[in-house]
């Protein structure tokens, strides 16, 4: 069963007078330990797309399932713990905190959960990204990969069964592009997570195991 699915999902805005329809009657799904890449124009769809299977925008009509479970049966309070719990989140912009440290960023989306050892998880994560030696650091005293790799270490922190990533790579030179790259694939693997990738970046196609095209809010 896939980890995240949608059927036939159509998303319409409202812009003044004009209805925009950017996503057109879309099927898709992931699975567990596998990298999906979603390619396309901009303006194609793709992140609108990334927020409805983030449960961050609603579809206007289809379906969205988790783990065959139908999204649109959660309440608001459901949908807020699904997110928190089950759904990690890498963005281009890294968003770290500038006045904490990498373990302190890590362990943020954990910060209200009493039931775990949040240190220690957040520990492990920066050791397996390779940032062992700088948990202590603060944004400022690391390298925009070093940030790719805290803000993927957040993510995983609540140990989803998800991640989302908006251009991860965007904002880094090819090389460390790369790195970030060889994290996620190892960690896909690791964490036994589905990664949905949105990219302009073509060298991500060779880390995915699928390619999905998005033009004009329709899969091709």
């Amino acid at each position: 069963m896939s980890v995240i699915e949608l059927a036939n999902v159509v998303k319409r805005y409202r812009s003044g007078e004009e209805v925009v329809e950017a996503l057109k009657g879309v099927d898709f799904h992931a699975e567990r330990g596998e990298m999906v890449l979603v390619t396309g124009p901009s303006g194609s769809g793709k992140s609108t797309m990334l927020n409805v299977i983030g449960l961050l925008d609603s579809p206007t009509e289809g379906a969205v399932r988790l783990d065959g479970r139908p999204v649109t049966d959660f309440s608001e309070d459901e949908l807020t713990e699904e997110r928190r719990s089950g759904i990690g989140f890498v963005f281009q912009a890294f968003h770290l905190l500038p006045m904490l440290t990498a373990t302190e960023n890590v362990e943020l989306p954990s910060m209200w959960d009493t039931s775990v050892d949040r240190r220690d998880r957040a520990v492990d994560l920066l050791d397996r990204v390779g940032l062992g030696d700088r948990r202590t650091h603060t944004p400022d005293r690391l390298s925009g990969g070093q940030q790719q790799r805290v803000a993927i270490a957040r993510a995983l922190i609540n140990e989803p069964d998800i991640l989302l990533a908006d251009e991860p790579t965007g904002n880094l030179d090819q090389e460390t592009g790369r790195t970030i790259l060889e994290e996620m694939t190892r960690l896909k693997a690791e964490e036994n997570i589905a990664i949905v990738a949105v990219t302009h970046d073509d060298q991500m196609a060779a880390y995915a195991d699928r390619v999905v095209e998005i033009v004009d809010g329709v899969i091709q």
